[in-house]
């Protein structure tokens, strides 16, 4: 994200947390007071973002700095994040930040972990994120996925074209909505179909989609399916996603039949718990 987006953002977000300003600090605290902090972690886990958010907390007036790439692990009491300046902003900040930063390390850190389930069983199958993510915060949570090696999915309805459910009982079949759709799309975007049915994977991919999403299947029900579209000589011609209720326990199942992608919102509405503190080391004036 552009930094000085983020710094507005986060302006944003202390102004919601200290409408009228920081009573505690404000009571306690002289105006030409410094201080140097650090942040702590007090779990392990991934990062994602922190540079950005040091970015960002530059523009405010907050000499901050983290030696964190994205995708880095990080271990129990090590420093990812300094930052120094007025002592009252600092306070000020804290919280968000802390707030900012654990949730895109637990998107990040949960999502590695999945990753890593995945891959240990079918090397092939990608890990998805969905649009389940909070509003206002879309950009740096599809980046804190990457970070933990997930693949980011469409970041909007602009990036692609994906006709769900609604949309089919809208439309009056599968048919009429891919109809409709191939028959105005740009060359430039790939077209998906959410079906439910093996039935209505097979006949998705004889009409032209590239990607047949398998929603809220069951395992056996996956494997019917990819061995219909063999068996039609589709399977080549279509990506197949497998969504709906996947999570540690049960994405082993799925990555073992070798669908392309497993898409999941855990990643990003369930994060990894992960605990960030924030804490002056030196104060001054």
């Amino acid at each position: 994200m552009d930094p000085h987006t983020l710094a507005s953002k986060i302006l944003e977000w202390v102004e919601e947390d200290a409408p009228f300003g920081d009573l505690t600090s404000e009571a306690l605290l002289p105006e030409d007071v410094r201080a140097r902090a650090v942040i702590v972690a007090k779990s392990e886990g991934v990062a994602a973002c922190f540079k950005d958010i040091a970015a960002a907390l530059n523009i405010l007036g907050v000499r901050a700095a983290s030696d964190l790439r994205d995708g880095t692990r990080f271990k129990r009491g090590d420093t990812v994040m300094t930052l120094e300046g007025s002592a009252k902003q600092l306070l000020l900040l804290e919280r968000t930040v802390l707030n900012l930063m654990t949730y895109l390390s637990g998107v990040a850190t949960r999502t590695m972990n999945l990753v890593s389930i995945v891959k240990r069983v079918n090397e092939g199958v990608r890990v998805a994120a969905t649009r389940k993510v909070l509003p206002g915060l879309r950009e740096l949570v599809k980046k804190a996925v990457a970070a933990g090696g997930g693949d980011t999915h469409r970041f909007s309805l602009s990036d692609a074209i994906i006709i769900k459910d609604n949309h089919i009982a809208l439309a009056g079949g599968v048919e009429e909505a891919l109809r409709r759709v191939l028959g105005r799309k740009s060359f430039i975007h790939k077209v998906e179909v959410e079906v439910r049915t093996p039935h209505d994977a097979v006949k998705a991919a004889e009409l032209g989609a590239d990607v047949v999403m398998l929603d809220n299947m069951g395992v056996e029900e996956v494997r019917e399916t990819l061995n219909l579209l063999k068996a039609r000589g589709l399977r080549d011609s279509v990506i197949v996603e497998v969504s709906g209720g996947i999570d540690e326990g049960n994405a082993p199942k799925y990555a073992s039949l070798g669908p392309d992608v497993i898409s999941t919102s855990v990643i990003t509405m369930h994060p990894a718990r992960v605990d960030l503190s924030m804490e002056v080391v030196r104060g001054e004036g």
